[in-house]
């Protein structure tokens, strides 16, 4: 409703007159909130995970907002919350991906104002703030499970999610407008009211492609938003839905088994085949952990056998195509595993040197463009995984020893014939001949 300030005024004013008359407190209208205009292009994205049960000792939003300037200086742009909503009693392992109402916010983790301050920090700091969607399934105490249609039934009964052991939570029926209307209303409110910048859609291959299709070309009619958008899965049609990321399992895999003792060769060959058919300007999210390998799996700790081996692997993770994922507690090293359906506070006082290195790794990908947008060109060997990225003449070649022993390795000549820096100390590095690398070491070279 529009106010006309000048009869207001001139009310004021005539009743000033009136020396029975004590004027109110004039209080200017607040300004309507405005879109987050820093969520960067999909190619610039540097994301964290955040685990809010483990990332500080109070395990809520507060906690977040009161070590958001360390996140800031890992060079992270976009934040990603584990899911925010409060979760299901019936039936519970007290898992956050048993979501109990989409329109609200688990009191574990605080209030709606904590979350609003968290996401206006952030803002403030250049980083979007995006959050977990669980789409497939809800809380048997959803207040949707009144509506048995909206659900998956077998002989009349409402069922978890066929072919898995998700017995905390009921599977959605895809094929009921109303179900798939009022999510989409939900995944709404959170963009035009909370001013959340997108979603990691979690169990996206187990959602179907109209869905996701119907969903984001709603998201997207919002105005003056721009959304980051990640499917939790490996789908092409994710990104014919609308998805900018989905995920790179396959290179996961990979990576493991080439510290493992295959063939260094065998990234390239992976890094390939995931990106053979998907449209320019999107990726594939790349990482050495996550909140579920982090948990069921190992720690890169333990997975690249020491902090060595987890920065070695997180090198080549990083720049050799695709856009990075950092999970909390990887930047201190933290070996044991990281439950998120219980608390276990991160020690952030772990492994300072290795949280030193990654700032560096970080902070280099985030500035240099060759790097995020360079031609790749690769040089398969088996124990040390080489690449180049090329623009505008400039290259930057990544030599990473795969092995946790010393090996000399002999660079191609077209390596060989050019005069090399290292990227952090600008000193001259020669490869001419045969390089000697340490277990787990890595360089980072740029031509003069």
């Amino acid at each position: 409703m529009k106010t006309n300030y000048f009869a207001l005024l001139l009310f004021v004013l005539v009743l000033s007159c009136r020396k029975d008359f004590n004027p109110p407190d004039v209080i200017a209208p607040e300004p309507p909130d405005e879109p987050f205009a820093g969520v960067p292009d999909t190619k610039d994205i540097i994301m964290y995970e955040i685990n809010e049960r483990a990332f500080s000792q109070s395990g809520d939003f507060d906690g977040i907002t009161q070590r958001i300037d360390s996140i800031k200086a890992l060079s992270v742009n976009v934040i990603w919350l584990m899911p925010i909503h409060p979760i299901g009693e019936i039936n519970t392992v007290n898992s956050p991906y048993c979501v109990k109402d989409y329109l609200a916010v688990n009191p574990e983790y605080g209030n709606l104002d904590d979350l609003k301050k968290l996401v206006e920090e952030a803002h403030n700091r250049d980083i979007a703030v995006i959050m977990d969607w669980v789409a497939n399934h809800t809380a048997w105490d959803n207040p949707w499970i009144t509506n048995t249609s909206w659900y998956t039934q077998v002989n009349g009964e409402i069922v978890h999610p066929p072919g898995t052991n998700w017995q905390d939570v009921a599977d959605l029926n895809f094929s009921n407008a109303e179900m798939r209307l009022a999510m989409i209303s939900a995944m709404k409110y959170w963009i035009t009211d909370v001013l959340i910048d997108g979603f990691r859609c979690d169990a996206a291959d187990m959602v179907p492609f109209s869905f996701w299709k119907q969903a984001i070309d709603s998201l997207e009619a919002i105005p003056e938003r721009k959304l980051i958008l990640v499917a939790e899965g490996a789908r092409t049609d994710h990104f014919m839905a609308g998805f900018q990321l989905n995920y790179a399992w396959d290179f996961y895999n990979q990576l493991k088994n080439v510290f493992d003792g295959q063939s260094a060769g065998g990234l390239f060959t992976t890094h390939n085949t995931e990106y053979n058919g998907i449209p320019a300007g999107k990726h594939k999210l790349r990482f050495t952990t996550n909140h579920d390998e982090s948990a069921w799996d190992a720690t890169p700790m333990t997975l690249f056998n020491g902090e060595n081996g987890a920065i070695a692997a997180s090198v080549i993770a990083i720049n050799l195509g695709g856009i990075p994922l950092i999970y909390s507690s990887q930047e201190v090293g933290r070996v044991n595993t990281l439950p998120f359906f219980s608390n276990s506070p991160i020690d952030w006082t772990l492994h300072p040197g290795m949280l030193s290195t990654y700032k560096k790794l970080l902070a280099y990908h985030s500035q240099s463009e060759t790097v995020k947008t360079g031609n790749l060109t690769t040089y398969p060997n088996n124990q040390v995984a080489v690449f180049k990225k090329s623009l505008a003449g400039e290259d930057v070649l990544f030599l990473v020893n795969v092995r946790n022993s010393t090996v000399n390795y002999s660079p191609p000549a077209d390596i060989q014939g050019k005069s090399w820096v290292d990227v952090f100390s600008n000193e001259p590095v020669s490869l001419a001949g045969e390089y000697t690398f340490e277990p787990y070491s890595y360089l980072i070279l740029k031509n003069q």
